[in-house]
């Protein structure tokens, strides 16, 4: 196990340094600081993505399922979309990135709390009905999405079509700070339960038979799940398949169950994932196209063959 981690750190590492030095233009200096920046970006969002999607096909028991099932990236688009709608798109919380990124990440985090408290207001209540409840509104929140954009001014629009892809291009310096404190904070949080996953991975009846808090830890992790997940996607936009292609890559590369090898193999092959896919928007494609279009692209095929897969067996 340690071999293959050192292995995807050399990779990791190489990716970085070719991302970084390939290419680089007379004047490097200022190139070098936005390629830094995009990194640095691309570190946190691969980490807290990874990171949140094992943890939430932990909880679900189900190697199909991601966070964004909730609805989340349909509410991302709902309130960037409602806002232009209602304000236009020079209003103070479109121009001004801190408020936007604010009410983004508060927007999503409420929204998951309200769930939260309909499923655990009453004792009974099974984690697959707020998975069902989130499908169902992120449908909603999607069609809400889709009439208001009808009804938009076309050059309004163009911002809202630059708000549904992941951008690592224009992540403000301050912003990444903020997120890398609060991911950080959340991290050091969640460490305490990381112990629980391994057993948490059997199923609920196996977890609360071997002493395990299940729904403590459920409620807890919910909550550190949907934190980084809003972080990430009012950093950068939304990335939908990226968790589940990197989260299977590292079941089947690691060939482990234990969390504490599948966190950062992850995380790293996240980070490879990231950062191999904006090397090849910046060189190949010359910008002609955005990494999530790439990630989503290879994560869908990989979901359908997944789906294939479960339903042979």
């Amino acid at each position: 196990m340690k071999l293959k981690l050192t292995m995807l750190v050399v990779v990791a590492v190489l990716a970085i340094a070719a991302f970084m030095f390939i290419d680089l233009p007379s004047n490097w200096d200022y190139a070098l600081q936005r390629r830094v920046k995009k990194v640095l970006a691309i570190a946190l969002t691969g980490g807290a993505i990874a990171y949140a999607t094992l943890v939430f096909q932990t909880l679900t028991n189900n190697r199909i399922l991601t966070p964004n099932i909730i609805g989340l990236d349909s509410l991302f688009m709902l309130t960037q979309t409602f806002i232009i709608f209602a304000f236009g798109s020079m209003s103070m919380p479109i121009t001004n990135k801190y408020m936007n990124f604010s009410l983004s990440v508060a927007g999503m985090i409420l929204f998951v709390a309200f769930l939260y408290w309909l499923l655990f207001k009453r004792e009974g209540k099974h984690l697959y009905l707020l998975l069902l409840i989130g499908l169902v509104m992120g449908t909603l929140f999607g069609s809400l999405t889709t009439f208001m954009q009808v009804l938009i001014d076309p050059n309004e629009f163009l911002i809202i079509q630059g708000k549904m892809f992941a951008s690592f291009n224009n992540v403000k310096t301050d912003l990444l700070v903020l997120s890398f404190i609060v991911v950080g904070a959340v991290a050091l949080y969640s460490a305490r339960f990381t112990k629980f996953f391994d057993i948490m991975s059997l199923g609920k009846e196996h977890s609360v038979n071997l002493g395990v808090p299940y729904d403590y830890v459920v409620k807890n992790m919910l909550i550190v799940v949907t934190i980084l997940i809003a972080i990430s996607t009012a950093l950068v936009g939304p990335i939908t398949f990226l968790g589940l292609l990197v989260v299977n890559l590292a079941y089947q590369f690691m060939g482990t169950y234990r969390h504490t090898i599948l966190i950062p193999g992850s995380i790293l092959i996240s980070i490879i994932a990231l950062v191999g896919g904006q090397f090849i928007v910046e060189r190949v494609f010359v910008f002609e196209t955005t990494v999530s279009v790439i990630i989503n692209f290879i994560g869908g095929v990989y979901f359908l063959y997944l789906l294939l897969k479960e339903s042979k067996a």
